[in-house]
């Protein structure tokens, strides 16, 4: 008898080390106290719930990639099924909100923000594509929400002054507008206006000189405002609070606020694919990750598992750049 029995699916197929999957089997025979377990690559995972027809295990550091996941019992092995696995890119970072892909040379930019008014010596990273992390000589504390506009220049909100820096493609920068509260996420909309949010409760529209005007009002937010458009240039914002039932609102052009989907436990960053999908770092009943919100139905559903994500983007791969509070991630999906 093989007492490891048979993995039927993994879900979610996608994760980062520390994330929990669940590993639908059935006939999975074990004892307490004897030899069972969940092993990915190889290497055996941390379980967190076990009986003969689901097993929850958390993702180890295991090599980067397509990862074979199989259960032992005994001396019984089951099946493999494959799930992909993150690849590291950097780590030591302090991320609040979406990383932001260089449209020109498709760098990644990166924080390390540190606490609302602490002043750390270096805030901002660009992380290459050869994986080279380099020091951006930019002097911004608590740089919070990135945005690149079409010629390549990165905006940067600064929660502490609420401030948003322009830093231009030759590196220099200044302050390109103020008095925006605690400035938080920014985001451009195929026109290429400039909006930011103020987590106390206002989104504004930036004009091409940097005058500020208020676009819409939400409720306020313990952490961050959180924005993107879609295709056809709605305004999709999360403003993470101390439920485990948060919105993500929707603003049309006009300005007028809807919730697009409810039920949500701190969802923060968010992004859109090429076909609409919406993605957002999210709990959803209880479990952690990137949560996958249809565009042909709105169902949502666990796409990428992990723990602490509070941001993600897309590369000009379309490979997903995940970012959890210190880590990022590379995902092929």
């Amino acid at each position: 008898m093989n007492q490891a029995g048979e993995i039927i699916s993994i879900s979610p197929r996608y994760a980062i080390p520390g994330g929990e999957v669940i590993i639908e089997c059935k006939n999975f025979e074990f004892e307490y106290g004897s030899e069972y377990g969940a092993y990915f690559g190889g290497l055996k995972a941390r379980l967190v719930g076990v009986s003969r027809k689901r097993v929850v295990a958390v993702v180890p550091e295991v090599f980067t990639g397509e990862t074979e996941v199989y259960l032992e019992s005994g001396s019984s092995q089951s099946n493999s099924l494959s799930i992909e696995v993150g690849e590291m890119l950097a780590d030591d970072l302090h991320i609040v909100a979406n990383p932001a892909v260089d449209p020109i040379d498709g760098s990644i930019i990166l924080t390390r923000s540190g606490s609302r008014g602490q002043k750390l010596p270096v805030t901002l990273f660009k992380l290459t594509p050869e994986g080279e992390l380099l020091e951006m000589p930019i002097d911004i504390m608590n740089p919070t929400g990135l945005a690149f506009n079409s010629k390549g220049e990165l905006f940067v909100t600064n929660r502490a002054s609420g401030d948003l820096v322009k830093i231009g493609r030759d590196g220099g920068y200044f302050t390109f507008s103020s008095n925006l509260g605690i400035a938080t996420g920014v985001a451009f909309n195929s026109k290429g206006e400039l909006f930011v949010g103020d987590r106390s409760g206002t989104i504004y529209k930036i004009s091409d000189s940097g005058n500020a005007e208020i676009f819409a009002t939400l409720e306020p937010s313990v952490a961050a405002y959180h924005l993107a458009f879609d295709k056809e240039d709605n305004l999709f914002v999360t403003a993470p609070g101390l439920s485990s039932f948060d919105n993500i609102w929707k603003i049309d052009r006009r300005g007028l606020v809807d919730v697009f989907y409810r039920g949500l436990g701190r969802p923060q960053g968010l992004a859109f694919d090429d076909e609409g999908n919406l993605y957002v770092a999210a709990c959803l009943k209880g479990r952690r990750g990137i949560v996958k919100i249809s565009a042909e139905d709105q169902e949502a559903e666990l796409f990428v598992a992990g723990m602490n994500i509070v941001g993600l983007c897309f590369n000009k791969d379309s490979e997903m750049i995940v970012a959890t509070s210190d880590k990022v991630y590379r995902l092929k999906i």
